[in-house]
């Protein structure tokens, strides 16, 4: 069972350029326990029909969904790589101009938070895959391990920070009312990575951060997390 774990919150930040954090944040705690409905029947059935299974193919690969997009099956590595704020971040899935989620992979070192932040309009689920991440948000702290997930609705204001030497995660986003956008973002902040590496000492403009944020749904509240000092 995860325990939440409850960590000093540091008497000074360094402002990295970013607005200071001189907002109050209303804290939202939502739980959803609803049990899954299975919604496939029992349909089976005794019919002799033959069904012409090339219908479901139109030219040997994965049958395209009404949106247009395929199945897509990747492995660990694999995807678009991008270096983006000290992050080597990797997309799985993009939802192009139809589709209703983007899967981005990040690797970082220690140390690595982004600034405070809220979406607009995605709803985001972090997994945990390696390592040791703190998610904040308001007063709020909790270490997450691996094989953890946190939900980070749209519209609260939340950050992360990695504290072991590395750290994996996988970041979905989704939104009932717009196409995610958080994937082009990682595309317009950052640049192309030949090998899936981590970037180290890249140059960060806070106002570029914020202007390409705001440009895709993203509203920079504050400055990343101080150093680590431990």
């Amino acid at each position: 069972m995860l325990t939440p774990t409850m960590h000093p919150r540091p008497d000074q930040r360094r402002s990295h350029g970013y607005p200071p954090r001189n907002h109050k944040v209303s804290e939202r705690v939502t739980a959803d326990d609803r049990p899954m409905t299975n919604t496939q029947a029992n349909t089976q059935t005794n019919s002799t029909t033959e069904t012409d299974t090339t219908d479901h193919q139109t030219d040997g690969g994965p049958d395209p969904s009404p949106s247009g997009q395929q199945v897509s099956v990747l492995a660990r590595d694999e995807g678009q790589h991008i270096h983006v704020l000290d992050n080597l971040a990797t997309i799985k899935v993009s939802p192009e101009a139809d589709g209703s989620m983007s899967v981005v992979e990040f690797s970082a070192n220690r140390g690595f938070g982004p600034p405070l932040h809220c979406h607009r309009d995605e709803d985001e689920l972090i997994f945990v895959v390696e390592g040791e991440v703190v998610f904040r948000s308001g007063e709020t702290e909790v270490v997450a391990t691996e094989g953890t997930s946190a939900y980070l609705p749209h519209g609260i204001p939340h950050t992360f920070q990695v504290l072991s030497p590395t750290a994996r995660m996988l970041t979905v986003t989704a939104s009932a009312t717009t196409t995610p956008q958080f994937d082009r973002m990682m595309v317009e902040l950052g640049i192309p990575a030949p090998t899936p590496t981590i970037p180290s000492d890249m140059e960060i403009d806070p106002a570029t951060v914020a202007l390409v944020g705001a440009a895709h749904g993203v509203d920079i509240l504050g400055p990343p997390p101080a150093p680590l000092t431990d």
